[in-house]
């Protein structure tokens, strides 16, 4: 077989995600794309704000010298200082540009940091219901998944949380809006988690770093405020991409940020850099580097969303559904009532409609329903939704 065993046993595991995405494809093949209502992918319908075209006209049209060229791997400087100056107005923290390292989306920002921290066989811990691929990234660099279950709300239970991190455990990762659930990790809990992490990190004689990944943290609702876990621990790391918030998924441009008051911070960025370079991403691309610098005030309408957050929430309580209403992202995970997850989201496609199964996201018995689509697909979702109910 061509093909390593890692490979092999990685490609049967496969995100549910895109198995849906892909099944999807065959569906609208089968029944007609106008029958089909893909709830799957949280691939932002919406076009991104009216300024990044202009941006984007302008650098064609006036480009800047060497703008296609090699630029340090961290990125550009004045792409990092007005990635921190958001940063800084966002979660009223100190960053400077020198904490910034420019990235391939998130997902390469979280292999990065990953990669420049875990030992072979050190433990990250990741809170259920989390996002699918962490499993793979933590994997790819050596290290160990701990999986803590979820409890009420999504929150997980203290004790299960305590017990989870031990001598092994090199990082915890959070995401906050949380994909599947849009949830909001709020100050209480984070300053918990802070505290625990400080203990253990102590009693553990070296630091456990929280990675936070927060593409979603521009998409909230009903006027709540984002709450950032750099306020209450030192050693954490921010992923980010502009994917969400500027509807730029597939330019795969993000970036990481050290928390500014770090120990060691110089060093830790240091090895951003090196990463960034030997994985191969090199660095982030330029022309999006040029982009999103003159473009950190803008993001998509929340307000649309918002609305079809409502809708779809509204829809699935009138059915009967036990759903915890999203603060944020666009994502919904209600719960089944038989529990057999998998089994309905095939009931589903025989309906036309696409969700995936929560027990790809560690949290079985529960659909994840992706909102980020027009509203003809959620209301033919939902019609789809009730007659497999029945």
């Amino acid at each position: 077989m061509a093909l390593s065993n890692r490979t092999l046993a990685g490609m049967k595991q496969s995100s549910w995600i895109r198995q849906m995405f892909e099944a999807g494809e065959k569906l609208k093949a089968s029944l007609g794309p106008g029958n089909v209502f893909d709830l799957s992918l949280g691939n932002p319908v919406a076009e991104p704000p009216a300024p990044v075209a202009e941006a984007l006209l302008n650098l064609a049209e006036k480009p800047l010298p060497g703008m296609h060229r090699y630029m340090p791997n961290a990125g550009y400087t004045h792409t990092r200082n007005a990635v921190a100056g958001a940063l800084s107005r966002e979660l009223g923290m100190a960053f400077g540009g020198e904490d910034i390292v420019m990235t391939c989306g998130a997902a390469g920002a979280i292999n990065v940091a990953l990669k420049a921290v875990l030992e072979t066989g050190e433990e990250v811990v990741v809170l259920c219901p989390y996002f699918p691929e962490y499993v793979s990234y933590i994997e790819n660099h050596g290290g160990a998944v701990r999986k803590v279950p979820a409890g009420k709300h999504f929150l997980p239970e203290p004790d299960s949380l305590e017990n989870s991190i031990g001598a092994g455990t090199r990082a915890v990762i959070i995401n906050s809006p949380n994909n599947p659930t849009g949830i909001m990790y709020d100050d209480s809990f984070l300053a918990a988690l802070g505290k625990l992490l400080i203990r253990k990190s102590r009693q553990y004689g070296r630091p456990i770093y929280l990675i936070s990944d927060e593409p979603y943290r521009r998409i909230l609702y009903d006027g709540i405020n984002f709450a950032s876990p750099a306020k209450h621990y030192t050693h954490s790391i921010i992923t980010s991409s502009f994917s969400k918030d500027l509807a730029l998924p597939g330019e795969r441009i993000g970036y990481l940020a050290v928390n500014p008051v770090m120990e060691g911070k110089t060093e830790m960025v240091n090895g951003f850099i090196y990463c960034n370079r030997i994985l191969g991403f090199v660095n982030a691309p330029a022309m999006m580097q040029h982009l999103v610098s003159a473009l950190q005030q803008m993001s998509v309408c929340v307000a649309g969303y918002q609305r079809k957050r409502d809708f779809l929430y509204h829809g699935l309580r009138s059915m009967g559904f036990n759903v915890v209403k999203p603060a944020g992202a666009f994502y919904m995970f209600p719960q089944i009532g038989d529990g057999d997850d998998i089994g309905f989201v095939g009931k589903l496609m025989d309906y036309g409609v696409l969700a995936v199964p929560g027990s790809g996201f560690g949290a079985p018995g529960h659909i994840r329903l992706s909102y980020c689509v027009e509203d003809e697909v959620l209301e033919g979702a939902l019609r789809g939704i009730k007659k497999a109910v029945g």
